[in-house]
Parts: C-alpha cells; structure tokens; sequence
C-alpha cells in the first residue's frame, strides 16, 4: 500500500513539472523580452561592409604595382634651336657689276664691291642693310655711283645647305664727277633675289645676287640690273 502511494505521489509531482515547463516556455514566447527585441532589431545606424573577398585572396600579400605610365620624352634645353646652331646676324662683302642707264642710249658698264648686313630678327626675316659703288669710263673722265639702302630680308632654308632669299631696299644715290646732264644726288631703290650656298662650318657661305636698281637722276628714272658676288660671314645669335 505505500509502494503505491509513493508511485502515484511521483507520477502527480512529474505531471506537475512538466506543465509548468510548457507554461513558461508559452509566456516566454508570447511576451518576448525587451532585451531581445532591442538585440534582434535592426540598427538604424548599420553600415553595410563591401563584398567579401574571396577565399583564395591573400591579405597578407603585398598589393600588386599598377602599371607604369610611359615616360615622358626629355625636353630640349631652350637655348638649342633644331640641328644647327642659330646665327642671329651676317655680313656680306662681294663684287658688283652694274649697266647704269644714264640716259636713253648711254649706258655706263661699272664694276666695282659691295656691303650689306643682315639681323635676322626672326629666322625668315630681318632688317638690312647695303651700300655698294661701282667705277666706270666715260668719255675722257671716270665715274663713279654710289648707292645707299635699307631695308628688309627674307628667306628659305632649303636642302643641302642652300638658303634662297629676296630683299627690297630704298635710299640715295649719289654720281660723280658732276654730269653736265644734271644734279649729282638721287633716290635710289633695289629689289633681287639671290642664294646663299652655306660652306661646311655654316658659318660661311657664299653669295649670288641678282637686283634691279631704280635711280631718279636727272629728272629722269634709271632701272639698271646689277649682279654680286661675294662671301657672307654668319655670327651666333642669342
């Protein structure tokens, strides 16, 4: 009798424990926790990280290079201008001859040198300079015309050390002895082209020119051709 008394005492006790396991566990589940709501909502402040690398990534291997830019050509120092050296200025001294037209069917064969200086303000261009004489023979008397002028220069530097140019200058003649045809001073005007052949060094070359001199002498205009020869010398510019 008490074996059986005892028997149904544990089995009472067991059914006890066991509904009020399930009751709590209904109450845990139906009014959840403050702590686990505010663990399980989401943070308004949340971040979200970058896509994980891949498995195979080695985070402790050193980045690799990015590829390397082309360099950059060096430049040429300023004061080199291309192959050749820059010569700023030249001078030029030659022979001339010139038919001088005095009047209509009198006409003067002169032979005689000429001067002229160039600054190359630019590489194609620049101011000049010229004065050239030449001697003659008239009837039982020699003759002299001198000439004048200034003005501008321009050129083309061609192949194999050929520099082709035109000029155009104006200024004043002058005639001696005295012509019994009239006064002894005159404006004077020449326009030509030439060609320089530069020598080995380039800083000589030599010098063919071919003009058209106008004069004003005796109330009358003169155009007479004139030819030089000669040599240039070429100094460096800045």
């Amino acid at each position: 009798m008490k074996a059986i008394s005892a028997l149904l005492l544990g089995v009472f006790v067991a059914a006890s424990a066991a509904s009020a396991q399930s009751n709590f566990t209904s109450s845990v589940s139906l009014v959840p926790s403050p702590f686990v709501a505010a663990a399980s909502a989401p943070s308004a402040n949340f971040t979200a990280l970058p896509d994980a690398a891949p498995a195979s990534a080695n985070f402790f291997a050193a980045p690799e290079p990015s590829p390397a830019s082309p360099a950059e050509p060096a430049a040429m120092p300023q004061e080199v201008q291309g192959v050749f050296v820059r010569y700023g200025s030249e001078v030029s001294v030659g022979y001339t001859f010139m038919r001088f037209y005095e009047v209509p069917n009198d006409a003067l064969n002169g032979n005689g040198f000429n001067v002229s200086g160039t600054y190359w303000y630019k590489d194609w261009f620049g101011p000049e300079a010229e004065f050239f004489a030449t001697y003659s023979r008239q009837p039982n008397v020699n003759s002299w015309v001198a000439v004048g002028l200034g003005g501008v220069r321009v050129r083309k530097v061609m192949d194999r050390g050929l520099d082709v140019w035109a000029h155009g200058l104006i200024g004043g003649a002058y005639l001696a002895p005295h012509s019994p045809y009239g006064n002894e001073d005159a404006a004077a005007a020449v326009i030509g082209v030439g060609a320089d052949l530069n020598a080995h060094h380039r800083h000589v070359a030599y010098r063919l020119a071919l003009d058209a001199v106008g004069t004003h002498f005796f109330g009358t205009y003169q155009l007479s051709p004139k030819v030089s020869v000669g040599i240039v010398f070429k100094f460096r510019g800045n």
